[in-house]
């Protein structure tokens, strides 16, 4: 009997691993960012998400986290607890706030404003939690420009 445990161990081991779930990752894309208030110190920033599963079951998202840079410095960042869940094959938005140092951003667009650009470059990162024993987060990151000329 003490022969046969390795074996069965062995066995066992593959079972297993050919009986996990396949998964696919899935993709966090932003789709916007949109000024929403301010005042000189501070600026709030609605920033909007879209989750594409493309898995044949749901996934339960948990929260998401987000940093936003421009210049190559980070102005601002935001969390969210809300809870919901994609839905197998589907997609699902969502929206979040994020809240940006005025004064670091001032900053940055002054630079640019000297060096007489047009625009400064973005870049939005973060990560959503996934209530799945086998993914815990979902990175995501984008990059974009700002115009800093005002609409002809």
């Amino acid at each position: 009997m003490l022969q046969l445990k390795p074996w069965l161990a062995a066995a066992l081991s593959l079972c297993l691993i050919g009986c996990a779930p396949k998964f696919n990752r899935p993709t966090v894309s932003v789709v916007a960012v949109e000024l929403t208030s301010g005042n000189l110190l501070q600026q709030t920033f609605a920033v909007k998400l879209n989750v594409q599963n493309p898995n044949d079951r749901a996934l339960p998202v948990k929260g998401l986290h987000v940093e936003l840079s421009a210049g190559g410095e980070q102005i601002a960042s935001g969390v969210s607890d809300h809870a919901f869940v994609v839905p197998p094959f589907g997609e699902s938005g969502f929206d979040m706030t994020v809240k940006a140092n005025m004064a670091l951003a001032l900053l940055k667009l002054s630079q640019k404003a000297d060096q007489h650009a047009d625009t400064i470059d973005y870049e939005v990162n973060g990560g959503a939690s996934i209530d799945l024993p086998f993914l815990n987060e979902v990175p995501f990151h984008q990059s974009g420009a700002f115009s800093l000329k005002g609409s002809p």
